[in-house]
């Protein structure tokens, strides 16, 4: 596991993010917090400088188990507990909502919690499966996020495209009302309701670009240009790269039955997005794999604008 990942758990089969050990299930999020080493406190200090001078204006927030730092904040910063940040899951659990990975990054300054939503969609003749993402930092440097990610349940591909017609995500910052937002699990439902419907009818649209191989190529070549004033390490890093995403949209068994259209092209970048390995494996590769659950892909929105200009 990566240095950069403190703790976490999984359900079931490891998570195509590869982090993680197993548990066989977490049914609250108390439970839940347990299995993912996130069961401490946020406690605040006073900050004063070396010499012992009192700084006004701020407070050092610190993690209860080890008073390890987890960041500097302005004292109208309000600390949103684990616990708190991820109870209104709970709420949604009534609806069958049930945890399948959760951890800290960063020495415990952001958390997260992912969830599988309780809907079941088809779409374009697939099943496909929301997830609801949960992350909360404790240094300052973002508030609490909650975002959701369609994932195509027969391949594990991410489908969370950037719709102008429905929202993804919602945040909230570490200000007085922040708990009120928190606990707004109903409209965190319907934020997921709709941000699938609208999915559904951009994936019917898509279904009925056609695309020539032709016009496929000239894609991938713009993800992976290969030219005569490029270094030859760098033309066999893309060509290698270009082969990897030819090989998941023309051979993919799982696109056998898709026609040769804008959708499968989207599948196929995303397949390379989410599971293809890198020329350098990072050392937080895996955790940055993770993070474009919530903050989305730039590779699959590249494709996504790419399909519709041609339409």
């Amino acid at each position: 596991m990566s240095a950069n990942v403190e703790t976490m758990f999984y359900v079931r089969e490891k998570p195509w993010h590869g982090l993680g050990v197993e548990v066989q299930e977490a049914p609250t999020s108390d439970d839940a917090l347990v299995c993912a080493g996130l069961n401490w406190e946020v406690l605040q200090r006073d900050v004063y400088t070396k010499d012992g001078s009192f700084i006004a204006g701020y407070k050092v927030n610190i993690r209860s188990t080890d008073n390890a730092l987890l960041g500097i904040v302005s004292d109208r910063y309000k600390v949103v507990q684990n616990e708190d940040a991820f109870r209104f899951t709970d709420d949604l659990l009534g609806e069958g909502v049930t945890y399948e990975t959760a951890g800290a990054l960063q020495g415990g300054r952001r958390v997260w919690m992912l969830a599988k939503m309780p809907q079941r969609y088809i779409i374009a003749g697939e099943e496909i499966e929301p997830y609801l993402v949960v992350m909360n930092s404790h240094d300052g440097s973002s508030g609490i996020k909650v975002a959701m990610t369609p994932i195509r349940v027969v391949c594990q591909n991410t489908l969370n495209l950037a719709l102008n017609s429905a929202r993804r995500s919602w945040t909230t910052k570490h200000t007085e009302n922040v708990m009120n937002r928190v606990h707004e699990a109903r409209e965190t439902l319907q934020l997921a309701e709709t941000y699938m419907g609208a999915l559904g009818q951009n994936i019917d649209a898509l279904s009925q670009i056609k695309l020539a191989d032709r016009k496929v190529m000239d894609f991938m070549q713009e993800f992976f240009p290969v030219t005569e004033d490029m270094s030859e390490a760098t033309k066999k890093n893309n060509l290698r790269l270009l082969e990897d995403m030819k090989r998941r949209y023309w051979d993919a068994p799982d696109l056998a039955h898709v026609g040769k259209n804008g959708y499968r092209f989207i599948n196929a970048v995303s397949d390379f997005a989410t599971h293809a390995d890198p020329l350098r494996k990072t050392k937080n590769y895996n955790e940055n794999l993770f993070m474009r659950t919530i903050e989305g892909n730039p590779l699959i929105d590249k494709a996504y604008k790419m399909v519709l200009a041609a339409a």
